[in-house]
């Protein structure tokens, strides 16, 4: 390749019908809260079946600065918490779980800890939970614009905790990174959502779920407020479930491509939203089933439009407006007018880019309709967007000349995409290498 075409990866067209089984790593979205409560912790955690990408690095080094011992053996991970220290630097890179969930953290530090990240990390909302912090006595410094990396949180040791107003509408994460870290403040922490609307419900669930398992008490009786009483968090030694959201562009490739893609370790009851994804793809035309812990989805290469309000699962729009693209009528995704605020405008991106092989793609106020029309090979690009380039993968699938920009940044949460779609397209038994 040249030089100007060396960051573009030609999507594979399926030439037959596939038959594969998938492993796929673990859950970024549990991996990540597990080490924020592991270097909370009151004692070394043992975390096994850690995602290992670019995020969970990320979020183990900012852990490491902040004075924690983390280390990584293969997919098994210990953590040694250590007292909370200042005067150090913190890299988010572009993971809004290390820059919404340890700024809370770090204000329990014994000086200074400066967050920076990615050119694209500087202009995703971080203002309310940094609001709520100063609302709760924590002094933060402005280095650009007020709201936005980078910033300093001058920690003084201790939080007093209390009661905190939160705008959620833009993320749940700020709810998640102020819960996760409550239990150290002195008296607790009560936080109540504010906003019009909370996108992300599983992953609130998710974090009321891992605090619990970790010995800490949580209140969430009260509609849109959750109360952290003061307290130890239990070191665990615990395994992390699959990433179910990762597993959605392996599964569609089966309703695209038609015959069956099977993901083992499915777990039979989780606050993931990608649990989701058999009731969404039985509604686009697969037939799904779950044999202990084994899911299969199978497709004919038809897929089906549909109405679908995924404001519970909005990181999985990417790969359904990318499916959408494929179907044999419209599709109205709702409820995702927060991803406008993720690692890139994704409505925005996915309108560009289903346009620009020759769909159809509208924003609404609140989503997109996706249009289906006859499809072209295009560059599509992904914005730095690991989910934007899986969705590109899935579109060339059927289209040919699809050249999908960097998808290396699919290592955000998995590591060997392009070995994992070239794994499954030949029928063998593909699974994550990192």
């Amino acid at each position: 390749m040249t030089s100007a075409s060396a960051a573009l990866w030609d999507a594979p067209v399926a030439t037959g019908p596939v038959d594969a089984t998938v492993e796929v790593p673990g859950s970024k979205s549990l991996s990540n809260r597990y080490l924020v409560l592991a270097a909370l912790g009151d004692r070394p955690s043992r975390l096994r079946g850690v995602l290992s990408s670019r995020d969970t690095r990320l979020m183990a080094d900012a852990l490491r600065a902040l004075g924690s011992r983390v280390e990584e053996d293969g997919s098994d991970w210990t953590v040694e918490p250590g007292p909370v220290r200042g005067g150090v630097e913190v890299d988010c890179g572009l993971a809004g779980t290390v820059m919404r969930f340890v700024p809370p953290m770090a204000a329990l530090a014994d000086g200074p800890v400066r967050f920076d990240g990615d050119a694209h990390a500087r202009v995703r909302p971080m203002a309310p939970v940094l609001a709520a912090l100063q609302a709760l006595g924590v002094r933060l410094e402005w280095h650009g614009e007020p709201g936005f990396l980078p910033f300093t949180v001058h920690g003084r040791g201790g939080v007093a905790g209390g009661q905190v107003d939160v705008d959620a509408s833009a993320s749940s994460q700020f709810v998640s990174g102020l819960l996760l870290a409550g239990a150290r403040y002195e008296h607790g922490l009560t936080v109540r959502h504010t906003g019009p609307t909370l996108p992300s419900l599983p992953h609130i669930a998710m974090t009321v779920d891992v605090l619990r398992a970790a010995g800490v008490v949580v209140d969430d009786s009260r509609p849109e407020i959750w109360r952290v009483e003061p307290g130890p968090v239990a070191g665990r030694d615990v395994r992390v479930e699959p990433d179910l959201s990762n597993a959605a562009p392996f599964l569609c490739a089966a309703l695209v491509a038609g015959g069956t893609v099977r993901v083992p370790g499915w777990p039979a009851a989780t606050t993931q939203p990608g649990a989701l994804l058999p009731e969404i793809l039985t509604a686009m035309g697969a037939v799904t089933s779950l044999d202990g812990d084994v899911l299969s989805v199978t497709g004919t290469g038809a897929v089906h439009g549909l109405d679908l309000d995924l404001h519970a699962a909005g990181e999985l729009a990417p790969t359904i407006a990318g499916l959408a693209a494929l179907a044999d009528s419209p599709t109205r995704l709702r409820g995702i007018g927060h991803l406008r605020g993720h690692e890139t405008d994704r409505l925005t991106a996915l309108a560009a880019e289903i346009t620009r092989v020759g769909g159809q793609a509208e924003q609404t106020a609140d989503g997109l309709v996706v249009t289906p029309r006859p499809l072209h090979g295009a560059t599509w690009r992904t914005y730095a967007d690991h989910r934007m380039a899986t969705a590109g993968a899935l579109v060339g699938l059927r289209v040919p000349g699809v050249r999908v920009e960097d998808v290396a940044t699919t290592a955000k949460t998995l590591p060997d995409f392009v070995g994992m779609w070239s794994g499954m397209l030949a029928g063998a038994h593909a699974g994550a290498t990192a």
